[in-house]
């Protein structure tokens, strides 16, 4: 016999457990897929930002994550080859002040917020199933979902399914929903280290020197998350059986305050590189199924946003479907509507700090150093990049606009 449930939801990630949770919570029945056994450091997004923090508070998911790890981070300072650190620190930014009641971004590890929110899932009544292989999805008027546990080929019935599989979705491409990407613009490589205890953990830091453009990101006890950019030019600058030392190296700094401290912390995950791009769909939407976080599309790793993209997927989501007993593609086109904007802004957000921060050479130096210069006279000058602090739709629409990218690009 098929189970009946509400939703399937495939992807026990950040998104699909989230959504997981807040739907059972509300009395709905839930079967939830996840095709590891065993959440592991992939490299994936660590960052909650100001406004993504609003929308966990918004479903009830704020405690589970601070449970994960309670580390908001106070300050941002950007060094860099086109400042002193007199005047990098006279810049810096005090993150509690972007919105109201927010303490700044909450840094915690990708696999231990996916476990506490899977386990919160389970606890509100969640059928979760790990380990599962060989999904298939069929949507339409009467959703199904096929999957294969421990061997044996199961089915189960739902009136929709949630596609939440991350950024390979298998569930997408089996909905024959297209994905557009835009030209990567850098590679991006990313590592965790332990044992960084002179790192000011009230920080993160942001900066480009020479060839690289570098992020730092405390997670509280000695733990940072670490992040490079660099240019497709030097695709195998970490690859190999030393990458991880490499990496690491490149973060010997000696001009910027305890980075030296930072190259000889101890490797606490792997180290992995990617191309920077963004990727979305017109619509994540198909009659009886709905994709959400990563599956629908995602944002330039370079502003930090997959965390709060999928805070917000949650929320809108849920609320549409607690608030409708008729579960169609018109109950939550709001909420394809409300993406496409979400994610053409958080473009142009990426695309702005891509452009100022992950260029290098004589060229893109100047470009900073007049940035710096004539957005001290003229604030609004590349605001778009406070999309991914406070969201993107607390800014005006002007700050997304062709004329403010021309302003940019002729520096």
């Amino acid at each position: 016999m098929n189970p009946e449930y509400d939703q399937v939801i495939v992807g026990g990630g950040i998104a699909g457990s989230g959504l997981a949770t807040v739907m059972a919570r509300a009395g709905k029945a839930v079967l939830l897929l996840e095709k590891s056994a065993v959440f592991k450091d992939v490299v994936r997004g660590e960052w909650l930002a100001p406004w993504g923090v609003v929308e966990a508070q918004r479903t009830s998911l704020y405690d589970v994550l601070t449970g994960a790890n309670d580390h908001h981070i106070t300050y941002q300072v950007t060094f860099g080859d086109s400042m002193t650190n007199d005047e990098a620190m006279a810049a810096r930014l005090n993150l509690t002040t972007m919105l109201p009641g927010i303490p700044g971004p909450l840094s915690l590890g990708h696999p231990q917020a996916c476990q506490a929110l899977f386990d919160a899932a389970t606890a509100a009544g969640v059928t979760a199933v790990r380990d599962v292989t060989g999904v298939t999805v069929v949507a339409g008027a009467s959703p199904r979902v096929g999957y294969t546990l421990g061997g044996e080929s199961r089915t189960a019935t739902c009136r929709m399914v949630v596609g939440a599989d991350g950024r390979n979705s298998q569930v997408r491409r089996q909905l024959g929903i297209e994905l557009h990407q835009d030209t990567p613009h850098h590679l991006f490589a990313g590592m965790l280290v332990d044992g960084a205890d002179d790192w000011p953990e009230d920080t993160q830091l942001i900066g480009t020197e020479d060839d690289v453009h570098y992020l730092i990101f405390p997670q509280g006890n000695g733990r940072l998350r670490l992040y490079l950019g660099y240019g497709f030019g030097q695709k195998t600058r970490f690859a190999g059986a030393d990458c991880e030392a490499t990496f690491l190296e490149a973060f010997r700094r000696e001009h910027v305050p305890h980075m030296a401290k930072v190259a000889d912390a101890r490797i606490a995950g792997p180290c992995h590189s990617a191309p920077n791009q963004s990727t979305w769909t017109e619509s994540p939407l198909t009659e009886g199924a709905v994709l959400i976080g990563d599956a629908a599309g995602f944002n330039d790793p370079i502003i930090g946003q997959g965390l709060s993209i999928s805070m917000r997927d949650v929320r809108i989501v849920s609320e549409a479907l607690l608030a409708s007993d008729h579960w169609s593609m018109a109950t939550l086109q709001a909420y394809a509507e409300e993406r496409a904007e979400r994610m053409r802004r958080l473009r142009f957000a990426g695309n702005t700090s891509s452009l100022l921060y992950a260029e290098f050479g004589d060229e893109a130096l100047g470009r900073r150093v007049r940035f710096r210069e004539q957005s001290a006279a003229n604030p609004a000058l590349g605001i778009a990049r406070a999309a991914g602090m406070v969201g993107p739709e607390m800014l005006p629409a002007e700050a997304f606009s062709d004329e403010a990218w021309q302003q940019l690009v002729t520096i």
